[in-house]
């Protein structure tokens, strides 16, 4: 495989991403309803609501990672969520993973975050290796969480 750049995300790559998103929702057993017109919106507007980092050879994009603001506030630190990590299964094992790992932190590190957190699903044994050989430290499980859904 050639040389991988990883760079931030542009218009140009909002095909892919959003093949790329179904991918791993259809992965992970969900059903992706993103748009373009989302990505656009959440990754390139006004007001970008994830920092998306694009893994990409000289001829087309082979993986991405997604971030997510985190904080908090009571101790005035700032963080990110890794909240996508995703591969083109033919570049797989070839160290791209690592790579956009290493560029989210350097991402969080540039935009003054203290700290970044990543989950994986409880079976995925590999990853969760993977995130302790590279310095990631377990947590606990959260305590309840509540959500209520917004008309919009």
């Amino acid at each position: 495989m050639p040389d991988v750049t990883i760079r931030p995300v542009t218009s140009q790559d909002l095909p892919k991403l959003l093949a790329m998103t179904h991918a791993l929702a259809a992965h992970h057993g969900d059903s992706a309803t993103v748009t373009e017109q989302d990505l656009a919106r959440d990754c390139l507007g006004p007001h970008p609501w994830f920092t998306v980092l694009i893994a990409a050879t000289p001829e087309a994009a082979v993986g991405y990672a997604a971030l997510c603001p985190l904080a908090q506030m009571q101790f005035g630190v700032r963080g990110m969520d890794l909240h996508h990590l995703f591969v083109m299964s033919d570049a797989r094992g070839k160290g791209i993973g690592q790579d956009l790992i290493a560029a989210s932190l350097a991402t969080t590190q540039l935009m003054k975050g203290r700290y970044m957190t990543v989950g994986t699903h409880p079976d995925n044994h590999p990853a969760a290796a993977l995130y302790a050989q590279l310095g990631f430290e377990v947590l606990p499980p959260p305590g309840p969480r509540f959500r209520m859904k917004l008309a919009g």
